[in-house]
């Protein structure tokens, strides 16, 4: 009889540990949250930092970002693309509430990729001011994330002081944009970043929301592709060279882990 009743517990404790398989048709939501550092420590304003490539020390004093057009890779190959009316957002240091956000109306599953781009895509470069609100509204979040005189975005935008910097105030400014140009052709600077969660999954479900946290080195847009020095350019804005710091942002960010709700 004792025999009986373990074997029914060990049953049922099977029975309830056993997750049901998500399902495609309903959906729930998902969060990401990232986290500046430089190099191995956490990014602060007011702190300075040793570049070691270039034994160059700098202190920075803003640094925004836009993250657009996400796309996530469930485990079973599926991809669900962010509609692209929700999937722009500008990570600002100086508004820590802007550097998580949540998307919604994702189709259950189990997520381990996530996609996106670093700046904006042409398509929404070119549509009327009034088509471009919420992140990238230019008169409101996205202030002073925008060239007038160039009409279109810029990307990233990292500034600060530096000893090493050649400019009569000794600041350094990096505003890197150009989405390839509307009736000429022009610089490109739209990356695109891959991210696999390794073995982890995202589970997206009805009632269970999960968050990613990925991780941006910003010495890693310093020391890349193209070893970037203070001395040398202290000032970089719509010009070749920004192809090059493009080149070398894309490997700012990784991912770190994953929490399930």
């Amino acid at each position: 009889m004792l025999a009986i009743i373990a074997s029914t517990i060990v049953i049922s404790c099977k029975k309830n540990d056993t997750e049901p398989a998500p399902n495609p048709n309903l959906t729930g939501s998902l969060e990401v949250e990232f986290e500046n550092f430089v190099g191995t420590q956490k990014f602060a304003f007011g702190t300075t930092y040793t570049n070691p490539n270039t034994n160059e020390t700098f202190t920075p004093s803003m640094l925004r970002y836009f993250i657009t057009n996400i796309e996530l890779k469930a485990s079973n190959g599926t991809i669900f693309t962010v509609p692209q009316n929700d999937s722009y957002f500008l990570i600002d240091q100086e508004k820590p509430e802007s550097l998580k956000f949540t998307l919604n109306s994702i189709p259950e599953g189990d997520y381990n990729e996530i996609s996106f781009t670093i700046g904006v895509d042409s398509l929404r470069n070119t549509k009327p001011v009034g088509e471009r609100t919420g992140n990238l509204d230019i008169s409101g979040t996205a202030q002073g994330m925008y060239w007038s005189w160039n009409s279109g975005y810029i990307f990233v935008k990292f500034e600060g002081s530096s000893p090493q910097s050649t400019a009569v105030d000794q600041k350094y400014r990096y505003h890197i944009g150009g989405f390839g140009g509307y009736s000429s052709k022009t610089i490109n600077c739209v990356r695109k970043k891959t991210l696999s969660f390794g073995k982890d999954v995202a589970k997206v479900r009805t009632n269970a929301a999960p968050t990613v946290h990925l991780i941006t080195d910003v010495m890693k847009l310093f020391n890349g592709s193209t070893q970037l020095k203070i001395a040398d350019n202290n000032t970089v804005m719509f010009s070749p060279f920004g192809i090059n710091i493009a080149n070398n942002y894309v490997d700012m960010f990784s991912y770190d882990h994953v929490h399930n709700d």
